[in-house]
Parts: C-alpha cells; structure tokens; sequence
C-alpha cells in the first residue's frame, strides 16, 4: 500500500527530542504523528484559536478558579513541613 506522505529528515538537541517524545507519548500518538499534529495546528490557525479560546476563558473565570485554588489549598496551608497530616 503506496502512501502519499514524504519522509524528512529532523536534527533535534537530544533533550529536545526527549521531550517531544515523551509528550507524544502523553498524547497517545507516535512520535511522527505528533509533529504533523504540531505543524498542522501551527500552519492551520488551529492552534492560535485553542490559545485565544483558553485566553477568554481565563479572563472570564479566573477570578473563580483562583478562589477556588485557594479554598482547595487552605486546608494544607496550616501543615508545617515535617508535620504528620
């Protein structure tokens, strides 16, 4: 079976593979799949729509999910480091 895909070859600082690894994998994509992912999303628009949808989102509710936060935290911030819990 003949794919229409070409094959290009990418040098990558051996930490910055890694990590582009590992975050393809948090995905559950291939290591490939997940850089066409990223120029797709890059090259399309898709990508800077996600970020100003997030962006409103945040500037809508993020006086709620800050207050939240802190009442989510408040019960730990009494504990002394070292202190049994």
């Amino acid at each position: 079976m003949a794919s229409d895909k070409k094959q290009t070859q990418v040098r990558l600082e051996p930490d910055v593979l890694a990590a582009g690894k590992d975050a393809a994998a948090a995905r559950g994509l291939d290591f490939n799949r997940y850089i066409e992912r990223l120029i797709v999303e890059d090259t399309t628009g898709a990508r800077a729509a996600g970020m100003a949808a997030a962006k409103s989102f945040i500037d809508q509710h993020g006086a709620f999910l800050d207050d939240l936060e802190q009442q989510l935290d408040a019960p730990y911030d009494q504990l002394q480091p070292g202190a049994a819990a």
